[in-house]
C-alpha cells in the first residue's frame, strides 16, 4: 500500500469513529482508478491535505460544506459539497435507504470508487464498493475493508482474512 493511501485510510477511519459517536452524517468518496471529474466539479474545490480534523469540521451539521460528499484522491480532499448520482435501489430488505446511502451506492455503481458513510440517524458506519453496501462496520472492520479494497491484495485472500477477523470476535 502506498503511504499516502495508508495516511488517508487512517484519517478517514478516525473521522468516521468520531462522527459516528456524534451521529453526524458523513459521505467520503475515495477514488481508485477512474476520475470522477464531472461530479467533483459540482462541489466546492478544496485541494487540501486530508486530516481527521478537516473531515470532522466539514461534516459538522453547522458547516456550509456538510451537505453532499467529499471526494478524496490519494492524500488530497479534492472537493466538498459534491453532488452524487442516486442509485435506483431505494430499499435493501426491509430497510428504506436515505439519500446519503443511495448517493453512496449510486457513485459506486458508476465509478471505480469506495465510499465511506456514517448515518446521522443510527451512527452506523458503512461502505459501498461496486454497487454493494456493507453496513454496521466497527472502526476495526472499516480499517480492514479499506486496506483490503485499496491495496493490491487479491480478493480471494482478502475474503479469507475477513473470515478470520470475523471468527476472532
Amino acid at each position: 500500500i502506498k503511504l499516502d493511501v495508508e495516511e488517508s485510510i487512517e484519517e478517514i477511519v478516525g473521522a468516521s469513529a468520531e462522527l459516528a459517536r456524534k451521529h453526524h452524517g458523513m459521505l467520503v468518496v475515495i477514488v481508485r482508478s477512474t476520475g470522477i471529474r464531472t461530479f467533483v466539479d459540482t462541489g466546492t474545490p478544496l485541494q487540501a491535505r486530508i486530516s481527521k480534523a478537516l473531515l470532522v469540521s466539514i461534516f459538522n451539521p453547522r458547516s456550509p460544506l456538510h451537505d453532499g460528499a467529499v471526494v478524496v484522491h490519494d492524500r488530497i480532499i479534492e472537493a466538498a459539497r459534491v453532488t452524487l448520482p442516486l442509485s435506483q435501489t431505494s430499499t435493501i430488505g426491509d430497510t428504506v435507504l436515505g439519500m446519503r446511502h443511495r448517493a453512496a451506492l449510486g457513485i459506486s455503481e458508476q465509478a471505480d470508487v469506495i465510499v465511506v458513510l456514517v448515518s446521522e440517524e443510527t451512527g452506523k458506519i458503512s461502505i459501498t464498493d461496486n454497487g454493494i453496501l456493507i453496513r454496521g462496520l466497527t472502526t476495526q472492520e472499516l480499517r480492514h475493508e479499506l486496506y483490503t479494497r485499496l491495496s493490491l491484495m487479491p480478493q480471494k485472500s482478502a475474503k479469507s482474512v475477513w473470515k478470520i477477523l470475523k471468527s476472532q470476535q
